[in-house]
């Protein structure tokens, strides 16, 4: 039997396909909102035995989450979770960054969280349910140059979150964050290949964080087991921060 459905954005592959993964597995069908293909997560929640459902999702558009929540609607479980991953991370000093490159930062990283929190938080709320879970990064308490602006956007997450806790409660459903530190995707290697030779000796768990690693959190947060749990930041990171 299902357990509703869980959305995930950003799922096309890396960190929100893993998450997309392991709620498959805990029984959930699966709705992926991204602005590329998602047939290798479709392949990974229909071999759960899963229904699954995704669309070219502009999460900075509210006529996009709009939309897709609809579509997820007509053709999907009523949605349980939501999982805001989206997110760009570009490594740019303050100088280098200009107000179209944090605008553009914002806008996905925040934005993003914030509208499809509209296009699905409601429903939730006439249900009396649902597991909002929020990306954010460990580097909001470290030092980190050259990240002004995704570490602006991080910290605007968390406080969201907060907020969004408080107002949705009372109606049974939860709103937390999940803060991973710098995992092993694709994606941030290509970015920045050589953080990867120290950072992780600055953790208590001395390794590269892998996305099975924080799939754990995520589905804890999504599950019956945390419906006393909201409005808290979790790390996932080895045991370099300390919250």
């Amino acid at each position: 039997m299902s357990k509703g459905t869980a959305v995930v954005t950003g799922a096309a592959n890396g960190i929100g396909q893993a998450y997309a993964q392991r709620l498959a597995a805990d029984g959930f069908d699966i709705a992926v909102a991204d602005v590329g293909d998602a047939a290798a997560t479709r392949a990974l929640v229909e071999a759960a035995g899963r229904k699954f459902y995704s669309a070219i999702v502009d999460v900075t558009s509210q006529t996009s989450t709009l939309q897709f929540a609809a579509d997820v609607s007509a053709n999907m479980p009523p949605v349980a979770a939501l999982v805001n991953n989206a997110g760009i991370y570009p490594w740019r000093s303050f100088a280098e960054t200009d107000y179209a490159l944090w605008r553009k930062v914002i806008g996905v990283n925040l934005d993003g969280t914030f509208l499809m929190s509209k296009a699905f938080v409601p429903g939730m709320v006439e249900r009396k349910c649902g597991r909002i879970v929020n990306v954010a990064s460990t580097t909001f308490w470290l030092n980190a140059p050259d990240m002004t602006a995704y570490i602006a956007s991080k910290a605007g997450v968390i406080g969201f979150t907060r907020a969004l806790a408080s107002e949705v409660g009372t109606f049974g459903v939860t709103a937390n964050v999940i803060a991973p530190g710098l995992t092993n995707t694709k994606s941030m290697r290509g970015t920045n290949e050589d953080i990867f030779d120290y950072l992780p000796q600055q953790q208590a768990i001395p390794r590269v964080i892998e996305p099975q690693d924080l799939v754990g959190v995520v589905s804890f947060l999504c599950s019956p087991d945390s419906a006393f749990v909201t409005g808290q930041t979790i790390a996932a990171d080895g045991g370099q921060v300390r919250v």
